[in-house]
């Protein structure tokens, strides 16, 4: 058969794998259900959230049980532990499948990326039905089919795409706010990062594409959107003509109904003037940014091959508070990259207290096969690489606290997103800048944007109470 487009052919294999769903259903008298779990960044979930629309459209009921009679695992393999977790959580799942024959495993994303985990997948792990990269997630439903149909494992890994397919079904987790990839891929090849050797090189989505989805979410009920890419900042440069990341957000801007933008992640060293403005003068953009530092020594940035020097970061630092007092600013870093002195760290604790982060995600150094800095000498031993954790996370835990409480005593718009687990009568939210507010609620108030008043600051979320409109 020959199809228009790929989106078309996906539907022929969405229909083809529901007839022999239901077929199967009818002999069992019962739904078949699925379960898709996540690992890793929010690419990922919003990879998933079409996996299990491709799913539901089959005719798959969706559950968070594991005994399901299909569970697809989305991989992560920015750090070794994510690894080991997939392998951990498969023997658990082969324990699963043996009193359920039929039931069908799958493991896509990031970590399927790797030849070696293939290797160990096809010679230990050999009760894995389906296995697929990042590159084609588009076709679950038709490596399902084959699956179906012949009973045998299915294995599709792409080394790379410059395909981008729309119109694919999703099933979003929150109704009010969803992400919204505009980007895939990623051309920097930081010297410890696997992500560009597992996820591509960059390519953009057609602005027009975008702001499309966009408005149907909107018009959907949605508030809030997470616009998402590995390098956000370099949005557009595989475009004809090309579109700047900056333009793209006075694009979105004009959406009517839509009432905030956030996105991630942004790299250093394409963070424009042009973009800053945007943002400062922006209604609906909120006043946060995620700047990863990975390290305060020049020496080790140029290592890292980071492309800019501590003096740089501290720099766009000084230009997007003095253009956006009020933004909230988090990273990430890493402790312990090999040959890291203590002179080394002492720069990234000066960046930190210089900064003043609202809050940082740590990390210490993982070797990752495959990437150059897993190749080189004077790797940091355990133990001080512990201490120098240990310490940046005090400083950082510290300076979070005293940033929290600048705000205690002031009213903010606070977005409700759920229901608090764990005090009765309770919801929780986030401000513009991502903070957290616990307050009294109910679901009904699931989201609002409501002004709260952060009556008290409890280190890293705040107590507030509704303030009644008059």
């Amino acid at each position: 058969m020959s199809f228009t487009t790929e989106s078309e052919k996906q539907q022929f294999y969405i229909d083809k794998c529901r007839e022999i769903i239901r077929s199967r259903e009818a002999a069992l008298g019962r739904k078949l259900t699925a379960c898709v779990v996540t690992f890793g960044c929010q690419m990922n979930f919003k990879d998933s959230e079409k996996l299990m629309g491709i799913l539901s459209e089959i005719g798959y009921e969706e559950t968070e049980d594991e005994h399901a009679d299909l569970v697809l695992y989305n991989t992560c393999t920015v750090r070794e532990n994510a690894n080991l977790k997939i392998y951990g959580r498969l023997g658990y799942l082969s324990k699963i499948k043996e009193k359920n024959p039929e039931m069908i495993i799958g493991l896509c994303g990031c970590m399927m990326q790797e030849p070696q985990v293939v290797e160990k997948l096809n010679k230990s792990y050999r009760f894995v039905d389906i296995i697929f990269g990042t590159h084609n997630v588009f076709l679950l439903a038709e490596l399902l089919y084959e699956r179906l149909i012949s009973g045998h494992k299915v294995e599709d890994i792409w080394e790379g795409t410059t395909e981008i397919v729309e119109d694919l079904p999703s099933v979003r987790k929150y109704s009010f706010k969803s992400g919204v990839n505009i980007m895939y891929g990623c051309n920097n090849f930081c010297s410890y990062c696997i992500v560009p050797y597992v996820r591509g090189r960059e390519r953009s989505r057609n602005p027009k594409d975008i702001i499309e989805e966009i408005r149907e979410l909107v018009n959907n009920g949605v508030v809030e959107v997470m616009l998402l890419g590995q390098n956000v900042n370099s949005y557009g440069k595989t475009l004809e003509p090309q579109v700047s990341f900056a333009e793209l957000l006075k694009k979105i801007e004009e959406i009517d109904g839509l009432q905030r933008i956030r996105f991630m992640t942004s790299h250093p060293k394409d963070l424009s003037d042009e973009l800053i403005e945007v943002i400062a003068q922006s209604k609906k953009i909120c006043k946060q940014m995620h700047l990863p530092l990975q390290s305060g020594s020049s020496r080790l940035l140029k290592v890292m091959n980071r492309h800019y020097t501590k003096e740089q970061y501290l720099l766009l630092v000084e230009k997007l508070r003095k253009a956006i007092p009020d933004i909230g600013i988090t990273t990430d870093i890493i402790v312990g990259f090999p040959g890291e002195t203590e002179e080394d760290f002492l720069e990234t604790l000066d960046v930190v207290k210089k900064v003043r982060y609202d809050s940082a995600f740590t990390f210490i150094y993982s070797k990752r096969s495959g990437t150059p800095a897993a190749k080189m000498d004077h790797q940091v031993p355990e133990e001080i690489v512990k201490d120098r954790f240990d310490r940046l996370l005090s400083a950082i835990n510290q300076i979070s606290k005293e940033k929290t409480a600048l705000l205690e005593g002031t009213t903010q718009e606070v977005l409700i997103e759920e229901v608090n687990k764990k005090i009765d009568g309770y919801v929780s939210g986030r401000l513009s800048n991502n903070s957290v507010v616990h307050l009294k609620g109910s679901k009904d108030d699931i989201g609002k944007i409501v002004n709260v008043y952060l009556k008290e600051a409890k280190g890293f979320y705040y107590m507030g109470e509704m303030v009644e409109e008059r």
